[in-house]
């Protein structure tokens, strides 16, 4: 079951606006220390990136796929293919994330493959974003 947040435009366009600037916000401070060579803090700034696109993001996803998707399906039937792939970017989004938290794993530091997923899910992600307000959304003023 979704809260009621996730059917109201600006409510649920101030829970993505969030998550996109802190994540834009910890990302640049990862690129910053990686360019210094700060292997150590480059790498504890990785981890809380990690953690915030799983904690805000990915959990979002899951409420969204748990209990918004289905409503709105319920709704209007016509819905499923434009569902079917806002629920493929968030499975790409887990699958970005599993190969961040591999590679961080196995390297124990940042490198640039790392940062170039970084950004990868922070585009995907503001992409996603602007296609569920609009494709979802957009008939809520509220």
């Amino acid at each position: 079951m979704s809260g009621p947040s996730l059917h109201k435009l600006t409510a649920h366009k101030s829970i993505h606006d969030g998550a996109v600037s802190e994540g834009r916000d910890l990302l640049e401070i990862v690129e910053k220390l990686h360019q210094k060579g700060n292997k150590k803090q480059a790498k504890i700034a990785a981890d809380a990136l990690v953690e915030h696109w799983e904690t805000r993001t990915i959990t979002h996803a899951d409420a969204e796929e748990d209990g918004f998707y289905k409503s709105k399906l319920e709704e209007n039937p016509e819905m499923e293919l434009t569902l079917a792939m806002l629920k493929r970017d968030h499975a790409l989004l887990r699958i970005l994330i599993a190969d961040i938290k591999q590679s961080l794993s196995e390297q124990n530091n940042v490198n640039q493959e790392v940062i170039d997923r970084f950004r990868a899910i922070y585009v995907l992600v503001q992409i996603h974003n602007r296609d569920e307000e609009q494709l979802l959304l957009t008939n809520d003023f509220s």
